[in-house]
């Protein structure tokens, strides 16, 4: 059974690459290894040595920590990972795409939505 930090490094190396958009083809290319072993890294199957996860960290333009970003120490990792939807994925990734100043009064807008509810 795959290790609850393991799979949660995982997810985080899925969701970047997936908010950056490259495949895992290309991010395996990028660090020099088979898209088979993204594919187990990504899935919690197999554990990210330190230099491949420095190799991938530079590679999707993050600091080490993001892949541990949400982790708790009394289950290992957060099981309540909203980031997990593939909803909020697209929601995120979408909202990146928007233009600073337009992003800024979306944001507002939704803000004020929110209070609303």
């Amino acid at each position: 059974m795959a290790h609850p930090v393991d799979v949660h490094v995982g997810k985080r190396i899925r969701q970047r690459r997936w908010m950056i958009g490259i495949t895992q083809q290309q991010l395996a290319d990028a660090v020099g290894i088979k898209f088979q072993q993204i594919q187990k890294y990504e899935t919690g199957m197999n554990r990210v040595s330190a230099s491949r996860l420095w190799d991938i960290a530079r590679t999707l333009d993050v600091g080490i920590e993001f892949f541990y970003e949400g982790l708790t120490s009394d289950s290992g990792a957060d099981r309540a990972d909203f980031m997990g939807n593939k909803e909020a994925m697209e929601l995120v990734r979408a909202y990146y795409a928007i233009p600073e100043a337009q992003r800024k009064r979306l944001f507002d807008l939704a803000r004020v939505l929110s209070q609303a509810a």
